[in-house]
């Protein structure tokens, strides 16, 4: 007996369903209800339509319900909204927008895939006009139209997440003068505060004014302009406002139809993604997941583990409940103009609530072989267990060459390998390419040594509460000594440290450092191998700690 199936939502979640369960199932009867005009576009594309880096917008569109049907045989019906379940009968309400018919449907299974809606705040003029929000095609065109024709000079954008930022760069694309508000201190939550001084530095150097540890008070008109009040007292005046303060699971159905809710108020599943109705399959940035690595509900809205849940509900319906979906380890990445920055796993903040112990360690390496032309560097910050070194954590901030090495340390994440694994990876060299000793791998030789304890080190923020009895040494050659130092630091290069040893006092503590970190330890093996025992290797070396200390100004 054939299935009957109703999916509602269309985008990456519901369109890989639909795809997928008729490749399982020839027979199925399959209707998709989106209420929007698009069954399937590229989401993550849209801030760069508006940048004009994708210039065609029907590269958006990635399927009609015309090819669904042609080629899947699947019943797509756009601008049709679901508006309540009814599980004891198994059916949904549902209403044409176009002819404001209301009609039921019945089902066998239905999977819900209804997204997340942009939080939109109670705060005073939010309504006003030149006030927009990016979530879909809709709101790409209002806001491309209103920049075509109007050609604004000034814009701000109202929140630094992923979307934010990518907003921040193509309206700075377009030749608009952008400013950036941010509740928190920093922008792109997911990684921590010193990686992202980076991007804020960068950001800068483009400049994007920022407002960070700054919120919107109020939103006002003065003439054709928009008057953006903050909770500090400044005004920022601009032709154009973007919010993009972050997103809310849509639970409105399954709240209304009782099913169960987790945090956030996303919908609850199980392991085979299956609601607290066993007819009924929920996936997407509506879920509540598992966080791979604490193995905490959570939720962690993103394309990639919404496209595979999909494939994952198809299966399950067709042959029973057999596959699982193992948790979302949160793994992203954004072009922030020249720099690229990327994460996966837990961040430092998220494992501190957690309580969970970890040690960080941050290494600086180029893309390529520096000799050959056009080598650029990148920092990783691996994060990972103090005790068997498994990795919890990786965030990486460069400019080219960050997407391959962020994909490797994801990959030992979810196969919960350790800093010592990274060691022994055999990836692939070539000038143009890599490195004989890949950043992923001096990665893992840096956490590594601080676990077999040949090297302790001491972080950025540690460096201010450095008393009389610590003495700061900086093994910089003397020409890198007007790029900055750290204040009360004496200066013995590298080369020069054996034979100025006299002029240390073994029964301090001595703090090292060079620009990156790598003389630095190696000058904190020359001290511990001539009995010097309290010696530390300041972790990402003076380059990391003049980012934030630039950041905070």
């Amino acid at each position: 007996m054939s299935k009957k199936v109703l999916i509602v939502g269309g985008v990456a979640g519901g369109a890989s369903t639909a795809a997928r369960l008729r490749r399982m199932d020839e027979k199925a009867e399959i209707i998709v209800f989106e209420k929007g005009e698009y069954i399937s576009f590229a989401n993550c594309g849209l801030p760069y339509h508006i940048g004009e880096v994708i210039q065609k917008r029907s590269k958006l569109l990635l399927q009609t319900p015309q090819k669904m049907k042609s080629r899947f045989n699947i019943d797509v019906r756009v601008k049709n909204e679901v508006l309540a379940i009814d599980r004891e009968e198994k059916k949904v309400k549902v209403k044409d927008l176009r002819s404001g018919e209301e009609y039921f449907e019945d089902y066998d299974y239905l999977v819900l895939s209804p997204g997340a809606k942009p939080i939109k705040p109670p705060i005073e003029g939010i309504d006003g006009k030149n006030i927009f929000t990016l979530r879909d095609i809709p709101d790409t065109d209002r806001i491309k139209g209103f920049v075509d024709q109007n050609k604004p000079k000034e814009a701000v954008v109202i929140g630094g997440g992923y979307i934010g930022v990518e907003m921040v760069e193509n309206l700075h694309e377009r030749g608009v003068e952008v400013s950036l508000v941010e509740l928190a201190p920093q922008v792109l939550g997911p990684i921590d505060y010193e990686m992202a001084s980076h991007l804020h530095n960068h950001m800068r150097d483009k400049g994007v004014k920022l407002y960070l540890s700054d919120g919107v008070q109020a939103f006002g008109d003065e003439g054709n302009k928009k008057v953006v009040k903050l909770n500090s007292g400044k005004e920022i005046v601009v032709d154009l406002v973007v919010t993009s303060i972050g997103v809310t699971p849509n639970n409105y159905l399954a709240k209304e139809a009782g099913l169960e809710l987790g945090v956030r108020g996303a919908i609850r599943v199980d392991k085979y993604l299956r609601t607290s109705d066993s007819s009924i399959y929920a996936i997407g940035d509506a879920i509540e997941v598992e966080d791979f690595v604490t193995k905490d509900n959570s939720h962690i809205p993103l394309a990639g583990p919404a496209n595979k849940q999909g494939r994952i509900v198809a299966d399950n319906i067709v042959e029973g409940n057999k596959s699982k979906f193992e948790g979302s380890q949160g793994t992203a990445i954004a072009k922030v103009f020249d720099l690229t920055v990327a994460g996966t796993g837990n961040n430092e903040k998220q494992l501190k609530d957690k309580g969970i112990d970890y040690i960080a360690s941050y290494t600086r390496a180029n893309n390529h072989a520096g000799y050959y032309p056009g080598a650029v560097s990148m920092m990783i910050k691996l994060i990972f267990g103090p005790e068997d070194g498994r990795l919890l954590g990786a965030q990486i901030v460069g400019e080219d060459g960050v997407d391959k090495r962020i994909d490797v340390l994801a990959t030992a994440i979810r196969f919960e390998r350790s800093v010592f694994d990274l060691q022994e990876l055999e990836l692939a060299y070539a000038p143009p390419f890599g490195s004989a000793k890949d950043p992923v791998n001096m990665a893992g030789f840096t956490a590594g040594n601080i676990l077999k304890e040949r090297m302790d080190i001491i972080h950025w923020n540690q460096v201010e509460d450095l008393g009389d009895e610590s003495i700061i040494l900086d093994v910089r050659d003397p020409n890198e000594l007007e790029f900055g130092g750290i204040d009360g630091a004496i200066n013995i290069p590298l080369n020069d440290l054996r034979s100025n040893l006299d002029r240390l006092d073994s029964d301090k503590e001595i703090v090292i450092y060079c620009a990156v970190g790598l003389r630095g330890y190696i000058g904190a093996r020359i001290l511990m191998e001539r009995g010097f025992d309290k010696v530390k290797n300041l972790a990402g070396g003076f380059d990391l700690y003049q980012e934030v200390s630039k950041d905070k100004g």
